[in-house]
């Protein structure tokens, strides 16, 4: 693996020819995804300002374009009409002010009049390398380039670390004031997030205090990407805790979790239904971003970063790394999300396959018949090794199990978890590309998202008596064009 200095992670890219020989290594790698968003070189990470405008979707992502590895960072542009077919629209935002010398970091979008605005935190460093995060705002002109404000909205607070990021906006209507929920880690290691409002879109922001989450007012070391969403007559509270371990995790610290309940803007208390869900079960997903100015006010749109802070990935030996998960249509059922891959996605299915081969770009339906199962993904010709998946139906659950295929990784965190359902197993949608799978369980009651990285040889599945599976080729449907 390579060891990266400090001045190789934060090179300035000041022409597309520094990095189009990596383009030329990367895009023959045989774990490229089809049908997933990923960087055109180096590392993708967290989905940023993901919004809907004008009858077309807009997604950012971080990236660093010179190799597996978190540096300098940069939001890319991706734009789709169904969330399906993307299109690579090259670079938004470059760290290029004093505010943001050392990184374009996370944050969401809103329109306000017609126009998208992008709030973001600058990654300031001194001479000394001493962090000091700005709240920063854009606005996305017709050439699809972010223009930034001159200055930022707001420094950031001395009496909280240096961990202050993530600017989540949103509009209160009853209150006629915008909201900015910013993820913190108080200076006793306690993870928060910072609340600051005004009336109007671009100035007079000040400090509210600390949202307060009812029951979990000490929890994690940091609550990065905050994400507050309305659906239906429900509010919903993502986050991802770090600095923690959670049960049922393993050794992550790093973790995606929701509340559903209701917010209370005059106390900053969100009062959850129920304790918190993991938004998702599996080994690679963090950073979750609701989609802004959905037009069904019943649903949302969420995607996420398949991968997780501190872990590392076979592709790293090819200088890249990442992806974002599907996009997921969001609803609420009672205290749980409901997520489902979005719809229209059949249109990817190019026919319906017989025998045990498993394509590298393939969907899976399966009907389990209330039995304890078996399901083995990638397995080799005689049916052995391979990523298992086994139902207890005494239990209820789900294990998934990797440590049966070649290429293992991120051993120490984690190698089998648990999926705990609340009723018998009854179906699953399974989704492959070439170096992921994303399970859908009972409709989206439960999902799992996890890397994998088959060898030539892992090219099989199998199942017990107690699976009906049907299985479809899929077709690409992202863009690798090389735009920067």
């Amino acid at each position: 693996m390579k060891e990266w200095t400090r001045e190789e992670r934060y090179r300035v890219l000041k022409s597309k020819d520094e990095i189009a020989p990596l383009y030329e290594i990367n895009k023959v790698s045989n774990y490229r995804q089809k049908f997933h968003v990923q960087p055109i070189t180096g590392l993708s990470n967290d989905p940023n300002g993901f919004i809907y405008h004008q009858g077309k979707w807009h997604l950012f992502y971080q990236w660093c374009p010179w190799g597996a590895v978190h540096g300098l960072k940069y939001w890319y542009h991706v734009v789709s009409k169904d969330l399906i077919h993307w299109e690579n629209e090259g670079v938004a935002l470059a760290p290029d002010t004093v505010f943001d010398n050392k990184g374009c970091y996370s944050g969401t979008g809103i329109s306000s009049h017609d126009q998208i605005y992008v709030f973001y935190t600058g990654n300031h460093r001194d001479e000394n390398w001493v962090r000091k995060p700005y709240t920063c705002v854009a606005k996305l002109n017709e050439e699809g380039k972010l223009i930034k404000k001159d200055t930022p909205l707001f420094a950031p607070r001395e009496d909280y670390t240096e961990h202050q990021r993530d600017p989540m906006i949103v509009y209160v209507e009853e209150k006629q004031k915008y909201f900015i929920f910013i993820g913190a880690r108080s200076n006793e290691g306690r993870g928060t997030a910072l609340v600051y409002s005004s009336s109007k879109l671009l100035d007079e922001w000040s400090f509210q205090g600390e949202l307060r989450v009812k029951g979990y007012e000490e929890f994690g070391g940091m609550w990065e990407c905050p994400c507050l969403t309305t659906i239906g007559d429900k509010d919903v509270l993502i986050f991802s805790p770090q600095y923690t371990k959670l049960p049922g995790r393993g050794e992550c610290t790093n973790h995606n979790i929701y509340f559903v309940g209701k917010m209370d803007y005059d106390t900053l208390t969100f009062i959850p239904d129920t304790h918190y869900r993991y938004l998702d079960y599996g080994f690679d997903f963090y950073a979750a971003q609701m989609a802004a100015n959905v037009e069904d006010k019943n649903k949302g749109v969420m995607i996420a970063w398949m991968g997780l802070p501190d872990n590392h990935y076979p592709t790293e030996e090819e200088q890249w790394e990442g992806s974002l998960t599907l996009p997921r249509e969001i609803f609420v059922e009672g205290d749980r999300l409901i997520q489902k891959p979005i719809a229209g996605f059949t249109k990817l299915r190019i026919k319906e396959l017989s025998g045990r081969v498993l394509p590298s770009l393939v969907e899976l339906e399966v009907k389990c018949d209330g039995h304890s199962s078996d399901l083995r993904l990638f397995t080799k010709k005689d049916g052995s090794d391979g990523l298992m998946i086994h139902y207890d139906s005494h239990y209820k659950m789900i294990t998934v199990d990797k440590s049966q295929l070649d290429k293992r990784f991120n051993e120490e965190v984690f190698e089998a978890l648990d999926i705990p359902l609340d009723e018998d197993l009854d179906s699953m949608s399974i989704f492959i590309d070439q170096s992921s799978i994303e399970l859908f369980i009972n409709d989206g009651k439960y999902t799992f998202t996890a890397h994998v990285y088959p060898t030539e040889e892992e090219s099989y599945f199998d199942h017990d008596e107690h699976l009906d599976i049907k299985s479809y080729e899929l077709c690409s449907s992202v863009d690798e064009d090389f735009i920067v």
